[in-house]
């Protein structure tokens, strides 16, 4: 079965930029720039019919693109033993109220609600008996990352494959956002074969889980 999330790309400037930072960790997995991303929701493994319900839901969503900036670090995990090391994006509502209708279109789908609070990032590094010492240092050296903002127009549905080199990340369908100003209802979304990224050696499969409709 997929297994699925929701998220928004990064554009290649601020994956150039949140590359800079990684490294000085030993121990540390660190994402490969490509597949950098900010998750909106997790959904995991469906089969094909609850991700055509899934895809109907995410087309239905109209909400307004908006800017999005990257700034601050932080880690996952108690301070003893950090499990992840991440980039913060600046909260603001539209992220939110996007994040929200997001969730709200899993439930529509059948799927449960996620009750945790959202904390917008992007996932820089997994760690495995990372040296705390190491870490601390460099969330300081790191403390005023700041990446210039960008403008979000679509949220994409992605699918995980996982081998023993990490994880590839396939694209299924993108779902534009409308432009404020304009006050318009987004167009239609796409869901078919798209590129894919990976982290580590491994290549994904290109299978779809719904119908052969092209990524623009």
């Amino acid at each position: 079965m997929p297994r699925l999330f929701v998220a928004l790309e990064i554009p290649g400037p601020v994956r150039d930029r949140l590359a800079l930072v990684q490294g000085g960790v030993p121990g540390a997995r660190w994402v490969r720039s490509d597949n950098l991303h900010l998750s909106l929701r997790f959904i995991g493994e469906v089969d094909e019919h609850a991700a055509a319900d899934l895809d109907a839901q995410f087309s239905r969503i109209s909400a307004p693109g908006f800017d999005l900036r990257i700034a601050d670090v932080g880690s996952f995990g108690p301070d003893r033993n950090p499990t992840a090391l991440w980039a913060g994006a600046v909260r603001n509502d539209a992220l939110q109220h996007l994040r929200d209708k997001v969730d709200r279109a899993v439930v529509a789908a059948g799927l449960s609600a996620d009750d945790r609070k959202f904390k917008p990032h992007v996932t820089l590094a997994r760690l495995k008996n990372g040296r705390r010492d190491r870490v601390h240092r460099w969330l300081s050296d790191n403390a005023f990352l700041a990446a210039a903002p960008f403008p979000v127009d679509r949220f994409v549905l992605f699918r995980s494959h996982l081998n023993r080199d990490g994880a590839s990340y396939e694209p299924l369908a993108e779902y534009p956002l409308f432009t404020p100003a304009a006050g318009g209802i987004a167009p239609p979304a796409t869901m078919g074969a798209a590129e894919t990224t990976t982290t580590g050696s491994g290549t994904a499969d290109q299978r779809t889980i719904a119908g052969p409709r092209p990524r623009p």
